[in-house]
Formats: structure tokens, sequence, C-alpha cells
């Protein structure tokens, strides 16, 4: 019998799956890019915080928790870095650490989910606190942190370096063009029927192997026949399919973070919402309670207003349905990047935006109200 979603079992196999489940990619990681040794070498804790990476808290016994507090903890060493990793603190990095002649040395290094899709809460000191899964942690740099590996050529560290925080290129790979996409968030996915910004793949599940065999480089198999040129990567064995069913009810479970008291002017919200469903024209688009006309209607990138705000190939060209679904919009008010393409850096930037290139005429107070609005989602 195949167990609900909403199975607690199921949902805590994919809690774990989510933080800890490299899928075995410890052979490109490690083996190809030879990470481990870079972090050994190169990356201390105040390297690493800088980068965007983040440390779990909850994973720091009493005594490194004291250490960092009092200075007898390095955060410029390589060293603790290592130590980090072998006490499971680094969000999204899964460390094999040996001892060796007494002296710990990091063997392996993956990645996990978490890694983009998770964040903390800042509650020890910048960086450092309690996990937040699900939230775009975008402060994450992972081309800056890609770029470390020395098995790379210059024209790739190139490209690396360019993408900038939060930002990711899923299909830099394939298609070696470079327009790195905003991290999305992994939260508030249940009844959303269209995960990515294109509207590629009916379900989570087809996202999810598609990042774990082609992204993340776990064991599996990834074939898309409607894109061109088709795709196909088989990396065996299969550490991958058994996995999707927990990893995708976990994220179901993720709910959409509401907006702390002073976000928003709750008075201001109720007239942007006026103007959401009024003159501003949102809900024509950002329909029902996902705020997302898709699956049903995707968009030509023509008619989306941050399409050509930022250099590069255009996401949609380089998808299966060469489309743009609308967004939902949730947690907004908890976002440093808008657009799938990050190109606004305030929600005044999106309302601008679509106010000047979809000819609105909204007022500064309408605007200011709109924006008050969706900082409430």
């Amino acid at each position: 019998m195949t167990p609900s979603e909403d199975d607690p079992a199921l949902i805590a196999s994919g809690k774990n799956i989510f933080r800890f489940e490299t899928f075995g990619d410890e052979t490109f990681w490690t083996d190809t890019l030879r990470m481990h040794e870079v972090i050994s070498s190169a990356v201390d804790p105040t390297t690493a915080l800088s980068v965007g990476l983040k440390v779990d808290s909850d994973s720091l016994p009493p005594a490194v928790v004291q250490g960092i507090h009092d200075g007898s903890i390095s955060l410029t060493s390589p060293a603790t870095t290592v130590a980090l990793l072998k006490l499971n603190a680094v969000v999204g990095l899964k460390g094999t650490v040996t001892t060796v002649n007494g002296q710990d040395v990091l063997t392996s290094v993956g990645i996990t989910c978490a890694l983009c899709h998770s964040t903390v809460d800042n509650s020890f000191s910048a960086g450092i606190g309690k996990r937040l899964d699900g939230w775009p942690n975008h402060d994450l740099n992972a081309g800056a942190i890609i770029a470390l590996s020395g098995a790379l050529t210059p024209a790739q560290k190139a490209v690396y370096n360019s993408w900038g925080k939060g930002k990711y290129d899923a299909r830099y790979n394939f298609d070696g063009l470079n327009g790195p996409a905003l991290i999305p968030p992994a939260y508030g996915l249940r009844g959303v029927a269209s995960i990515t910004y294109t509207g590629d793949g009916a379900n989570i599940a087809y996202w999810n192997r598609y990042v774990a065999v082609t992204q993340m480089h776990g064991h599996g198999s990834w074939v898309e026949v409607g894109i061109s040129p088709p795709e196909n990567v088989q990396n065996p064995p299969d550490k991958v399919t058994a996995k999707l069913a927990a990893l995708q009810a976990y994220q179901l479970s993720l709910e959409t973070p509401p907006a702390p008291a002073g976000t928003f002017n709750v008075a201001a919200a109720a007239r942007g919402r006026l103007v959401f469903e009024g003159v501003a024209q949102c809900s024509s688009c950002h329909a029902g309670n996902h705020f997302t006309d898709a699956p049903g209607r995707l968009h030509n990138p023509a008619d989306v207003v941050s399409e050509g705000e930022v250099s590069g190939p255009s996401l949609a060209s380089r998808s299966v349905t060469k489309m743009y679904r609308t967004t939902p919009l949730r947690g907004l008010w908890q976002r440093s990047f808008f657009f799938h393409n990050g190109a606004a850096t305030a929600l005044e930037e999106v309302v601008g935006l679509y106010n000047s290139r979809k000819s609105l005429g909204l007022s500064i107070g309408q605007r200011a109200d709109l924006v008050n609005y969706l900082r409430s989602l």
C-alpha cells in the first residue's frame, strides 16, 4: 500500500532526505571537482558565511557554542569548517571526516537539497541559527563556490563567478549559455500544479529528479525528449527514484511563512488588495488561492515585464515549453530578489516596472498600497 503524502513517517523520511541526502553526488563534488581539498585548504567559516553558506545552531554542542562566543574556536581556520562538517552543521553540505594520525581529515563532500532551499534564522549570529527549510537561500553565491574548484577552466570560472547571490543556472551544464535564474522557495507548494518558472513538468517529482541527477550530479536517470536536443543522463546506480515520494511529501508539508506583524501596514494592504484585483489587473494572471493561472495558461516571453531587464539568454527559450508560468505569490515579505531572473531587489521596483510596462497609470498612493498588500502574502 502506497503511503499518503500526509503520512508522518513519509514526511519525516522526506525531511531527512531534504536535509542530508546527496544521492551519491560525492562522485562529482569530490572525485571530479575536488571540493573536499578546496574546503580543507581554503574555506574557513568566515569565508563560508561570506558566500552564503549557513550553519545549523541546533547541531552545535555546548562546548562549540561557547568556543565561538569566547573566541577560542577560530572562525578563520579551515579546520573549523571541517569540524562543523563532522557535526553535520553546515546546511546543505554533507562531509565525511576521517581521523588520520589524530587529525580530522575531510575525505569527501556532497551537497543536498537544503544547500539552495534552506536558510537559517540568524538567531545565533549572522548565518548561524535554526534551520528554515524551504526558504530560498538568496545569500548563497553558488557560482562563486563552484568556481573555487581547480578542475574548472578559466572560462567556466568566469561564468560561475558572474551569477551572484541567490541565482543559479540550471541549464548551463546542458547548453553552455549563461542566464542564471533566481533560486525559488520550496515552501507553499501544496496545490500548486506548475512548479517551475517555465511550467516544465507535471509535478514536483519532475523537478526534483532533474535537480538531483543533472545539477546535484546524484546517481540516477534523467530523460527529457521534449527539449532540443533531447536530454538523456544515465548515472547508475539509481539512488534517486526511491526517495522522490518522501522528498515530495516533505516539501508539500512546508507552509508559506506568514508575514510578521509590522512587515506591512494593514490598512494600506486592504486598499492594496482592491488595487491588485482592480485597476492594476494583477489578478488576471495571479489568480485563485495560489495566485497563478498555471497550468491552464502559460505566457509568451514578450508579455513578461522582467524579460530583457537582465543580460543573458531568455530562460523560456531554454525550456521545454518556451513559455513562462505565472509565479505563485507567497512569502514575498522575506524575499530580497524578485522575478524569475532576480531583476528587481524590492517590491517597489516590481510594482514600478509593471506600472511602466503595462501603462497602468497607478498613483503613488496606489503603488504604495499595492506593495503593502504584496508584503502581506
